[in-house]
């Protein structure tokens, strides 16, 4: 009898819980259940029309093979455009990088930037893929707890702190974050970038979110560091997850070494979703009727949330995500949401996901799908939990 192989050691990451709530919630639907989708982070808007049409039309002429390494130049040089347009920023097109996702940029960043045993610091909460990628990299994740005290946003005193208690290597920040729709003020993002400069720690800028935000504009870290790598995707405001489109801008020191590894780990991003993405640019009309769509169902949740008792959350800023307290109907989220899906039929996200520490007094709510679900999301709470139900 044969010994069947181990698993390596770096394999040995944790789950990540959203996807296996949603393979719970799948079950579910299977036995004939209708459940109302509020634990990923997928818009449920389809890509916008020119996309679909631009990826038919390449379909139909047959000539999809791959693209350049460092992406197909036409798309490289709309990116760096686009930084002029939103921000005001000038981008050389040769520091784009397309990738498959924004989880291929984490990779290329990940690699390219740090050698085994580097440390790099993340807040708690946060995207839960953070540490499992740097981890099955042989990255220290140096976790950043952040709160009410900071708005659920970092500030360049609590890296500074983390920095003189053990060298640094590295930072990776989002703004607006995952799972709490925070963002970073100006003046704080300005200093946090100042900082990494100054202390010779390479800054990541997770921006996959901008585009998503209500009161404010989302800021990029390169109005502030020309050496910061900046991480965007065209799954969150785009709306086309599927597709497995995203991108980078790095530092000229860093392209040829990330061109090397992409050459090598994906040869290319998707050719037909780089075809097709030339369209997202300028479908804004439909995409900023899309964000209107996510704006109702923010201010639905603001209303209603704190009547069914979920009146403690982190300032929703952008995304499409609140994360709340729910202290008040439960110390252990995963129980609770594993009762609230298989009860109310009511897919939510629990916190240990984002915060292993602190996150079993938490939980996320996406309102990245319909409005309509949202609406009946708030009425299952309701009858659940034994509140009043919603006018709404």
């Amino acid at each position: 009898m044969t010994t069947p192989p181990s698993p390596s050691k770096r394999s040995a990451i944790a789950p990540f819980i959203a996807m296996d709530v949603l393979s719970e919630t799948r079950e579910l639907e299977r036995q004939g259940r209708r459940i109302v989708h509020m634990e990923l982070g997928e818009p449920g808007a389809p890509a916008p029309l020119a996309v679909r049409e631009a990826a038919a039309r390449a379909l139909a002429q047959g000539a999809i093979g791959y693209a350049e390494a460092l992406g197909r130049p036409a798309l490289r040089q709309r990116i760096a455009r686009h930084y002029g347009e939103a921000y005001g920023v000038d981008v050389s097109p040769e520091r784009v990088i397309v990738t498959t996702g924004s989880s291929g940029a984490f990779l290329l960043a990940f690699l390219a930037g740090f050698d085994p045993g580097a440390r790099i610091a993340m807040t708690a909460p946060g995207y839960p893929a953070y540490a499992n990628i740097l981890a099955s990299l042989g990255l220290e994740p140096v976790l950043i707890d952040v709160g009410a005290e900071t708005l659920y946003s970092p500030t360049a005193a609590l890296l500074e702190a983390a920095h003189r208690a053990k060298r640094l290597d590295g930072a990776l920040l989002a703004s607006p974050a995952n799972p709490t729709g925070a963002m970073i003020p100006s003046d704080e993002f300005e200093k946090i970038c100042a900082f990494c400069e100054d202390a010779g720690i390479l800054f990541v800028s997770d921006e996959i979110y901008h585009g998503l935000s209500y009161e404010r504009a989302c800021e990029t870290a390169l109005a502030h560091s020309r050496n910061a790598i900046v991480v965007n995707s065209f799954s969150k405001y785009y709306a086309m997850t599927g597709w497995r489109l995203g991108w980078l801008v790095a530092p000229e020191s860093l392209v040829r070494p990330m061109e090397r590894l992409q050459q090598s780990l994906a040869i290319s991003a998707p050719t037909l979703a780089q075809i097709a993405a030339l369209e997202a640019f300028e479908a804004k009309a439909e995409l900023e009727a899309v964000k209107a769509g996510y704006a109702r169902s923010r201010a639905l949740l603001l209303e209603h949330l704190p009547r069914l008792g979920f009146s403690d959350f982190a300032p929703p800023d952008g995304a499409f995500y609140i994360y709340a307290d729910i202290s008040r109907f439960s110390a252990d989220s995963a129980a609770f949401c594993k009762r609230m899906l298989e009860e109310a039929g009511v897919a939510v996200t629990p916190g240990i996901d984002f915060d292993r520490a602190r996150g079993k007094r938490m939980l996320r709510f996406s309102y990245a799908g319909a409005e309509s679900e949202v609406r009946l999301g708030l009425d299952r709470l309701a009858a659940w939990l034994g509140a009043p139900r919603p006018t709404i």
